[in-house]
């Protein structure tokens, strides 16, 4: 049984009671906190559409990801609490604003007040699409609670050598733990399903962010996904790495990717004949899309 009295929502399965205000790894009390919600025009054209995802950012994370572009709300916990029935009432007002989906951003901490907040919104009459996005580390029972109430599932796949999430993200089997639950995932939700505007209304699209000095971990998380899941799972494959938060003090992390690196991904893509989901150009400006977070 999942249950916050003896935290046990995510692998890390700290015990703690947050019930009576204590936390574990993630930082998380009972109480809902939320850093954003708006209309988000720069995920994936199928996700944002001409309309934009009515995205919810969540505050803290179960993972400590020293490059994390959001580390203020990821890290440092900022946002502020809010109640289950606000939480509904923001789904709700998103569908107002004429929004392709509800994406929740970084989530697994409040996966059962989300689920309330779910029931309630859907009886008050919330039916767009709802997104979980996730960086992949995630517990397959909690993953299995879900059922019925995600209809796109956007995890991460970060790692595919363990010794990098122990360094980069403080976990010691990322890989494992990943795999497992995006297979849940894709047992749930099956092969994408779109609108007739071509906006997503069910499925798995797995992201993943290219890191400088590592492109053979890309290589080899592209390599398992071609060969271990369904052809008809989208991918997406991100260059808006910079340096940020932790990152600007490792050596490795200190810089952006060049372009001879994005181009050897660019061409094991090719390499591996992938035909579903998306490849970002390489930029200059990663920096700007970073949301404004409110103040508390």
């Amino acid at each position: 049984m999942l249950t916050l009295e003896k935290c046990n929502l995510c692998p890390h399965e700290c015990k703690t009671n947050r019930n009576l205000g204590e936390v574990g790894r993630c930082k998380a009390s009972n109480k809902v906190k939320i850093a954003l919600y708006c209309t988000h025009y720069f995920e994936e054209p199928c996700i944002s559409g001409n309309n934009g995802s009515g995205t919810i950012f969540f505050s803290n994370c179960n993972l400590n990801c020293v490059y994390c572009q959001n580390y203020e709300i990821s890290q440092l916990g900022k946002g502020r609490e809010i109640s289950v029935e606000e939480l509904a009432n923001i789904f709700l007002k998103q569908q107002e604003n004429g929004v392709e989906n509800i994406n929740l951003v970084t989530p697994t901490s409040y996966v059962l007040p989300i689920i309330e907040a779910i029931k309630m919104a859907k009886q008050k009459g919330l039916t767009l699409p709802i997104l979980y996005n996730t960086n992949g580390y995630e517990k397959i029972e909690t993953i299995k609670l879900l059922e019925g109430y995600i209809d796109i599932y956007l995890p991460d796949l970060k790692y595919a050598e363990n010794e990098l999430g122990e360094r980069y993200s403080k976990v010691s089997n990322y890989f494992e733990v990943a795999t497992n639950a995006i297979k849940e995932m894709i047992r749930q939700v099956g092969s994408p399903k779109w609108k007739e505007n071509g906006m997503m209304e069910k499925g798995v699209m797995i992201r993943h962010l290219v890191l400088p000095n590592y492109i053979e971990n890309s290589k080899k998380v592209l390599k398992w996904i071609k060969e271990n899941l369904p052809k008809e799972i989208l991918i997406s494959v991100m260059a808006q790495y910079f340096p940020t938060y932790q990152a600007k003090g490792i050596e490795k992390l200190q810089r952006k990717l060049t372009q001879e690196e994005w181009q050897e991904i660019e061409d094991y893509i090719e390499e591996l004949q992938w035909e579903n989901g998306y490849i970002q150009e390489l930029g200059e400006h990663e920096e700007e899309y970073v949301p404004k977070w409110e103040e508390e």
